[in-house]
């Protein structure tokens, strides 16, 4: 059977007008900022309104390590979604949005697939509405104006070789990882060596996901260490006076942006880091104005739970007072497979044998995700080639995990297929079973945090870092920084800094390559292994096949 394209299905979807979508959540149409007829922005001051109202139930999905075989982790928490409004929940969606590296390149997009869209998705894949854009051109004001000050005589003494604020790019370009700036003369200023980053690694993309009101993101901005001078001071992103010109280009894109899922559900669609090198989680600002007009949100944290999921409850819950109520962990067949040994041109063959292999990394999943005190559900997200005794071993071995499995057909089906999911995840987050609490206190020393979820999370024996590494840790500390979390940047494809080790390895170290101080974010980034922070296009780009047709409508985009 010939199934239709993602872009296919969402180019059929009988949108409804945004007015409505938003009246479902109670917000009134003057409390929505239009951007065409099928998304909008909700403006600050209703967000304001309805901060005295409780809370509703909030449900995590996360999944394994990512595999070649395909997950659907995003096509999981749309399925999800619909599932708990077709039971009758008032139910609201809150994802990231799409950042156009890895569009162009090999992961493709972030709208869900299959019946479990949000739509339009052809402009959330793209520029959507320009939320990224602006973060861009207000980090690269910030490094515009730190040469520019430099050039002018430099009255606030920045030691040029410690400039550590780099430039960004919505884009996958290794070329521009490692380079030298202003080149040609004294008219161009001084050269000195820097780089760029992708821009959902950017600082100031964590602290729009991270910042509670345009005052709270001003204070953020100027928080930001940019440099250090020769006595090793810090410069921060005040000392420029740029935090006043960066909020001004950030003022719409705080506000959360409202769309809609194939079976017109509500959606928020805000901000973007990646969980591999950033935070990996959508906007609180859009999680709790979520949790205040719907009884249920389902969010999603990215990647693997050894990443996204831990540092949603590490960062993002510690930071915004949240606390899950249950977490949907998403594992497909093909991926068990996958981890169990099996090459990705012989999926397509029943292997119960494999299966059972490979679950020993959705069993880690499950251990660790429970060490937060939260119940974990695992949604296995079923594909055509599925067959009754794989998916029957798949629920085997999590019964032995002390937790369930339940078949979702989202994908296929949209709400039909997951509501008998939705209504276990729905009795569980009700029940009040979550005894939610991070992996460790504010008050335990970095290094120490580092190691607390390298032997927890990742199950590794030790963390290697140079003396060098430790000493600025502990400068951090001194300077009064010692209580900030911790933001690991590492591979998604294992638990360990190599990305071909897939499964549940033991007996293997964390190397820490680089520390990162994100002052005004708050917290330390840590690179990890070979983990790249601009990464690069593959051998074939997804952006070779994307076009328009004759019809002038867009190919191409997955």
């Amino acid at each position: 059977m010939a199934y239709k394209t993602d872009i296919e299905i969402a180019r059929e979807a009988k949108k409804q007008p945004i007015k409505e979508i938003g009246e479902k959540l109670g917000i009134a149409f003057e409390n929505l900022v239009p951007y065409g007829h099928d998304k909008a922005k909700v403006n600050q001051d209703f967000i304001n309104s309805v901060q005295d109202r409780p809370n509703g139930k909030l449900i995590l999905v996360t999944a394994i390590n990512p595999t070649p075989a395909g997950e659907g982790k995003t096509t999981t928490t749309v399925g999800l979604g619909d599932g708990l409004n077709r039971i009758g929940k008032k139910a609201a969606i809150c994802i990231r949005e799409a950042s156009l590296g890895p569009n162009f390149g090999m992961k493709g997009g972030a709208a869900g697939g299959g019946m479990a869209q949000i739509v339009p998705m052809e402009d959330m894949n793209l520029h959507f509405t320009g939320d990224f854009h602006a973060i861009t051109a207000a980090h690269n004001l910030l490094a515009a104006m730190i040469d520019n000050h430099i050039y002018w005589g430099n009255e606030l003494e920045i030691d040029e070789r410690r400039v550590t604020w780099r430039r960004v790019l919505d884009m996958n370009d290794r070329a521009l990882r490692d380079v030298v700036t202003s080149l040609g003369g004294v008219a161009n200023g001084f050269p000195r060596q820097t780089g760029f980053d992708i821009t959902v690694a950017s600082e100031v993309m964590a602290i729009l996901c991270l910042s509670t009101s345009l005052d709270d993101l001003e204070k953020r901005l100027g928080d930001m260490i940019v440099a250090y001078r020769r006595d090793r001071s810090p410069i921060y992103c005040r000392d420029i006076k740029a935090d006043g010109a960066m909020t001004v280009l950030l003022k719409d894109a705080m506000q959360p942006n409202l769309v809609q899922t194939l079976e017109n559900n509500p959606a928020f669609v805000h901000g973007g880091p990646f969980a591999n090198i950033a935070h990996g989680c959508n906007s609180v600002i859009a999680t709790t104005t979520a949790l205040k007009l719907a009884d249920f949100v389902v969010t999603e944290a990215g990647f693997g739970a050894d990443l996204g999921a831990e540092k949603f409850m590490n960062i993002k819950c510690r930071k915004a007072g949240l606390a899950p109520d249950c977490v949907v962990l998403v594992a497909t067949v093909r991926a068990m497979k996958m981890n169990g040994g099996v090459a990705k041109a012989d999926l397509g063959a029943e292997n119960v044998d494999a299966v059972k292999a490979g679950c020993a990394n959705l069993g880690r999943h499950i251990g660790n995700l429970k060490s937060f005190g939260v119940p974990v559900v695992v949604a296995i997200n079923h594909f055509v080639t599925d067959t009754e005794a794989e998916i029957q071993a798949v629920k085997d071995y999590v019964k032995t995990q002390g937790s369930e499995a339940i078949l979702s057909r989202h994908w296929e089906l949209g709400s039909e297929g997951s509501a008998e999911l939705a209504t276990r995840v729905a009795k569980i987050a009700e029940s009040g079973a979550s005894q939610f609490a991070p992996l460790y206190p504010d008050d335990m020393p970095l290094f120490q945090k580092i190691e607390r979820i390298a032997k927890s999370i990742y199950h590794a024996d030790e963390v290697l870092a140079d003396a060098k590494i430790r000493a600025q840790l502990r400068e951090w500390e001194e300077a009064g920084y010692g209580n900030l979390p911790i933001c690991m940047a590492k591979t998604q494809y294992s638990f360990t800094t190599d990305p071909n080790r897939r499964g549940a390895p033991t007996g293997h170290s964390v190397p820490v390559r680089e520390v990162r101080l994100s002052a005004g974010a708050g917290f330390v980034v840590v690179i990890c292994g070979e983990i790249m922070t601009m990464p690069g296009l593959p051998r074939v780009p997804a952006s070779e096949t994307i076009r328009l047709n004759d019809e002038g409508l867009i190919e191409g985009l997955f």
